[in-house]
């Protein structure tokens, strides 16, 4: 009988290395690029996934028990794909809300009060014109924000920027009736209009790309502020970038892009009212360790016959059982976990 093999497009968190190495091998790819990861995926039984797969991946011969998700996006799955070949799919949803939460609020305050650009100024050009950057800085406090998306990201901002600054919230989602009571329900172009304070915490889907684009920009406050930590393409950049060098709206905070890593000769690395951080926001050791253990114990499960938690694709779940029924047997399929 043969030992697992647990294949990783990037290292995980130590605490989920701990929690799976008694029961299976770790290989780490030693790059995600689509040709190393069609060259392994052969020999991995889970494959868990930090980084964008090929939407073909699943063309190459594979044995595999399922696909689990670091953390919440599924867009970097080819799930249509994995389902059709009744591969189970599950994710570790809400491990780094507050952790993305805390940034999307730290970047508003950080772009509303020009912190970066005050320290910048400081260090190249002095302490009065550093000082004079103040004249236009604003406060959070009493203010519009809008959240489009109110999953447990976005829910948390909501608390926070509400019980903690005293704002006025609106909301958008799918299900509209499902907002608390101290969120105002709006349609896109109300929020966009009304808003002060911008925050994109949806998911990526064909209703939700380019959900921004220089329509609804145009709709924006002079002053308003955008911050997108949800996925690049939820944002129309090319528009945004204009938007921001025209100072259509006064600045925006952008974590994720359509093409990662970020080209170096992308627009917005030449505009001085935009804090570009390279897709981070989820990543403090907490989130990081919090993710690492929530993917391990889906593997585990998976390893072990047992259905997943968060099983993104539970009407294939039967069928893979019994795929699984005709393969060798594990060594140690639960690991005692």
């Amino acid at each position: 009988m043969m030992r697992p093999r647990v294949l990783t497009t990037l290292p995980m968190d130590p605490a989920g290395n701990r929690m799976l190495e008694s029961t299976a091998e770790i290989v780490v790819a030693p790059d995600p690029g689509a040709e190393t990861l069609k060259r392994m995926l052969g020999q991995a039984d889970v494959l868990v996934v930090r980084t964008q797969l090929p939407a073909d991946l699943l063309d190459t011969p594979h044995r595999l028990l399922g696909i689990v998700r670091h953390g919440t996006g599924l867009d970097l799955i080819p799930v249509e794909a994995a389902t059709a070949q009744c591969v189970p799919v599950a994710n570790v949803p809400g491990v780094n809300a507050e952790a993305v939460a805390e940034y999307c609020v730290g970047s508003l305050i950080n772009l509303a009060r020009q912190l970066a650009a005050m320290d910048r100024d400081l260090r190249a050009i002095g302490w009065s014109e550093a000082r004079r950057r103040s004249e236009s800085t604003i406060e959070l406090a009493g203010r519009t924000i809008g959240i489009v998306g109110v999953g447990a990201i976005g829910l948390r901002i909501a608390e926070i920027c509400h019980h903690g600054f005293g704002m006025r919230v609106l909301g958008h989602q799918r299900r509209m009736d499902a907002l608390p009571g101290f969120i105002g329900r709006a349609q896109l172009d109300e929020l966009f209009a009304a808003s002060d304070f911008v925050s994109l915490n949806c998911p990526l889907t064909p209703q939700t790309r380019h959900l921004l684009d220089a329509r609804r920009l145009r709709m924006m406050k002079p002053h308003a502020l955008v911050v997108n930590a949800a996925r690049g393409a939820v944002i129309d950049e090319a528009a945004l970038a204009t938007a921001l060098r025209e100072r259509w709206i006064a600045g925006a905070a952008i974590d994720v892009y359509g093409e990662q890593p970020l080209p170096r000769n992308h627009p917005f690395l030449g505009l001085d009212n935009v804090l570009l951080t390279p897709h981070a926001a989820g990543l403090t050791q907490e989130a990081s360790k919090r993710m690492g253990e929530g993917a391990a114990k889906e593997v585990l499960r998976l390893l072990a016959g047992m259905r997943p938690e968060n099983l993104v694709n539970p009407e294939i779940w039967e069928q893979a059982q019994a795929r699984r029924a005709q393969r060798p047997s594990f060594t140690s399929p639960a690991g005692g976990h």
